[in-house]
């Protein structure tokens, strides 16, 4: 859609240029974001600078007053599978193509943080330390390191054992005591070091107890994909014991009963939920909605995963009915 003063832009001939920058080369876990975005030349932005630079606090300042004032934004992830295929440096080239690629409209030339964009139709010049010199790149640079944030942030609470809304996946010292413990999950990069050396195998999942474990992370992320919001992971609900996963969609609540074995049919683990398991799923819902006090429609929904060497096999049951 372009906007008012895109269009303004267009009618006046005015040179369109876009500030771009990405964030998220070093984590070892989590996508590579970028981010273009076109400010007006009156812009009346305050504070602008390196979001390396910034506090937290003050990059979510920025973040709502770059949206407002910015002529477009546009976005790129790029995430941990593509990573691991064509490496890192050409995911963040392609995180950059993409953010450009995402912007309202076609911009005449793009400022690059750093080196150029080779094989890009859009004229770009790289510009080192460009995000201490321009002020596109500046809230290029704000935007991208937030959204990668909130992304972390999310899945934080699907892997709480590794702290990613504090880390964002950067392998600080809680991080790599975790992964030593807990072995790398689906959003780590396999291709950097020392995730490689820490993969979890079946036998590993088998010796340390933890295939129902991995069966709620891989049943989390699924959903997640399917587009719900993770609100919560193995809620404790004594007496009545703890709910695997408890989800929005929409304004509903979506409290998850996650089933996980090895090799087996996946259609035959929603049987596992028999009725004594539901009285118990029930009482432990009642025992959440009386102490956070939500009042919002709810359903109980079951994933079941078979592990296996190659791809897991998830499949998901919505409805559960309570007689």
């Amino acid at each position: 859609m372009v906007t008012e003063q895109w269009q303004f832009l267009l009618e006046k001939r005015m040179e369109i240029i876009a500030g771009v920058d990405e964030v998220g080369r070093g984590p070892l876990a989590g996508p590579v974001m970028a981010a273009a975005v076109v400010l007006p030349e009156d812009h009346t932005i305050e504070g602008l600078r390196d979001s390396k630079k910034l506090s937290k606090l003050k990059r979510e300042k920025l973040f709502p007053i770059i949206q407002e004032q910015a002529l477009g934004i546009g976005i790129g992830k790029v995430g941990v599978k593509t990573i691991d295929k064509i490496n890192i440096r050409e995911a963040t080239l392609k995180a950059m193509q993409i953010a450009l690629g995402n912007l309202p409209i076609r911009p005449d030339k793009a400022l690059i943080d750093g080196h150029p964009l080779k094989n890009q139709i859009i004229p770009n010049e790289g510009i080192m330390g460009g995000d201490d010199l321009i002020d596109a790149i500046k809230a290029a640079s704000i935007i991208a390191k937030v959204t990668r944030d909130k992304i972390m942030s999310d899945y934080g609470r699907i892997f709480p054992e590794y702290r990613f809304e504090k880390n964002n996946g950067y392998g600080t010292v809680f991080h790599m005591n975790a992964l030593n413990e807990f072995r790398a999950t689906p959003i780590h990069r396999r291709s950097f070091n020392p995730v490689n050396k820490n993969m979890p195998t079946l036998t590993w999942l088998s010796e340390q107890k933890r295939i129902g474990w991995m069966g709620e992370k891989l049943a989390a992320l699924y959903l997640k994909g399917k587009g719900l919001e993770i609100l919560e992971m193995n809620r404790n609900c004594p007496p009545h014991g703890e709910i695997d996963i408890i989800a929005k969609n929409g304004n509903e609540i979506v409290f998850i009963e996650v089933k996980t074995a090895f090799k087996t049919n996946p259609d035959s683990l929603d049987e596992k939920v028999d009725e004594q398991k539901l009285t118990k799923i029930s009482h432990a819902i009642h025992q959440y909605q009386k102490e956070t006090e939500q009042i919002d429609d709810f359903r109980i929904d079951c994933v079941s995963v078979i592990l296996q060497k190659k791809k897991p096999i998830i499949k998901h049951f919505e409805g559960i009915l309570l007689d």
